[in-house]
Order: C-alpha cells, then structure tokens, then sequence
C-alpha cells in the first residue's frame, strides 16, 4: 500500500469512528440504549484497527535491501 492509500483509509476508518459515536450520542440513544452502546463499541474497536492499517507496510518500506549474496562463497 502506497503511504496516500494508507493515510486515506486511516482518515476514512477515523471518520467513521467519529460518526459512529455521534450517532450513538445524539441520536440512536433515543430509540434504544442497546443499540448505542453497541454503537459505541464498535467505534472504541476502530481507532486501534485504523493505526493497524495506517502502518501496515510501512516497516518494510523503510528497511535497506536485503545485501546480494557472495558468489565467492
């Protein structure tokens, strides 16, 4: 994954946390607390799994190449 499509999906993964505990909040509360606490649970899931996929990748791209082999040896 290019750095643009991983930072895209952090931003969309954060974005819909952000919804999801709004919507638990201020709205879905009204109708049933069951359902904005699950709401809200699902949301708390998200941020860590958005960092996952943030960095997803980025560890290899910053390693040196692996060294050629010695055809001495």
């Amino acid at each position: 994954m290019t750095p643009q499509v991983r930072r895209r999906a952090y931003v969309v993964m954060m974005t819909t946390c952000l919804t999801l505990f709004l919507l638990a909040g201020l709205v879905v509360r009204h109708f049933s607390t069951t359902a904005a606490a699950v709401l809200c649970v699902v949301a708390a899931v998200l941020p860590p799994a958005a960092v996952v996929v943030a960095n997803h990748g980025a560890i290899a791209a910053h390693r040196p190449p692996p060294d050629e082999p010695d055809p001495d040896r």
